[in-house]
């Protein structure tokens, strides 16, 4: 009985540790940056660039705007996943610049140019705040699309329930932090999630028109988070399957792109 309790408290000790490790070290677990250095030159094709959004804090994060080719319609802004940076999420503009559309996407901080580090979930929103708020003043909110992709649907959706924009695309959403947690780690508390990104209670408020996309096989975010996410909303909203599909590349699949392009280029 004894070998019992002594292994028992250990197993306990050791779960308390892991446990606070996660929650420590949670940044390190949840965005995966690439860092570019300061002068880093972008090269894409096209007309294209470079804008500096100021934080509240004063923090200058990095953005790059592509120009449409024709006649504009309007501005796509695009909320990138938790890897990466802009050198190579400025891959997915020309879909979108094709179909008449300006697109600005921002690299979050420690991400490619932009200094510093994502140190709270309440930080990450005044960012992306702040970067839609400088974008609006050249680009009228009912000629906006608020664009997320994985990491980027929860701050999307949120974005869009305080302000008015066009329509909501969301790549690949998650119902919220939490639950993603529970899928992975079933035996981590939710409470230990300190990025929580409630999509399902900011999604509801959306007044604008919002269309979903999820791959039936993401390996990343389970597709029944999208199915879970539509049943909030009401009947005009639209999710879109992509059979086969994985969590990455969205942007190249065919149905994707025969979608967004039959909705933006109807405009």
């Amino acid at each position: 009985m004894k070998l019992l309790l002594w292994l028992l408290g250990i197993a306990g000790a050791l779960y308390v540790l892991v446990c606070l490790m996660l929650y420590f070290q949670q940044e390190h677990l949840l965005f995966f940056p690439t860092r570019l250095p300061a002068d880093y030159r972008f090269r894409f094709p096209g007309r294209w660039q470079e804008r500096w959004i100021t934080a509240p804090d004063g923090v200058k994060l990095n953005g790059l705007l592509f120009r449409a080719e024709g006649p504009r319609r309007g501005l796509v802004f695009y909320l990138h996943g938790n890897g990466g940076a802009l050198d190579g999420w400025g891959d997915v503009a020309p879909l979108y610049t094709a179909l008449g559309y300006d697109v600005f996407l921002l690299d979050y901080r420690g991400y490619g140019k932009s200094p510093g580090r994502i140190g709270s979930e309440a930080q990450l929103k005044a960012d992306v705040e702040a970067a839609y708020r400088q974008l609006t003043a050249d680009y009228p909110e009912q000629q906006t699309v608020v664009l997320g992709y994985s990491l980027g649907t929860g701050l999307a959706a949120w974005l869009a329930a305080r302000h008015q924009p066009r329509l909501l695309v969301l790549q690949a959403p998650y119902y919220s932090m939490q639950d993603m947690a529970r899928s992975h780690y079933p035996w981590v508390p939710g409470f230990l999630v300190r990025y929580p990104l409630r999509t399902y209670e900011v999604l509801p408020r959306v007044q604008a028109p919002v269309l979903l996309f999820h791959g039936t096989a993401d390996e990343v975010i389970y597709p029944a988070s999208s199915a879970k996410l539509r049943a909030l909303l009401p009947a005009s909203a639209r999710l879109v399957e992509l059979p086969g599909a994985g969590h990455n590349g969205m942007t190249d699949n065919p149905q994707y792109q025969r979608t967004i392009r039959a909705v933006l280029g109807a405009d």
